[in-house]
């Protein structure tokens, strides 16, 4: 089980399942969507993942009609985004996690854009 918040605190979730995967992805819209030189994500199953406090803080930005952005509005931390047409699976932002085991990353999307001083093992 995972628990988690964004900055603020006015949002919380919890997940029941176990992260199997952890995403590192260098591409320029997680770039700018975190605000950092990555984004780090994991596809979990929706069925299993609940807001457990402050669901009306939620704001969800769609950067594509297909998809969501998901973060809380008055932080602006983001907390996870969703594809409209892969409805069963959410990708959580790992740096909200506040407990529970994170595996480490299984896999880099679009490292031409990582940057060079960076060394994360391959």
């Amino acid at each position: 089980m995972l628990e988690g918040q964004c900055l603020c605190g006015r949002v919380k979730y919890r997940y029941e399942g176990e992260i199997e995967k952890t995403i590192i992805c260098y591409c320029k819209d997680c770039q700018m969507a975190q605000g950092s030189i990555f984004g780090w994500n994991s596809p979990l199953q929706k069925s299993e993942f609940e807001i457990t406090h402050g669901i009306k803080f939620l704001k969800e930005y769609f950067h594509t009609p297909n998809k969501a952005r998901v973060f809380c509005q008055e932080c602006g931390s983001p907390i996870y985004s969703y594809r409209v047409d892969v409805p069963d699976i959410i990708r959580l932002r790992l740096g909200t996690v506040t407990q529970g085991h994170l595996p480490v990353p299984s896999e880099q999307a679009y490292i031409q854009y990582k940057p060079d001083f960076l060394h994360i093992d391959e």
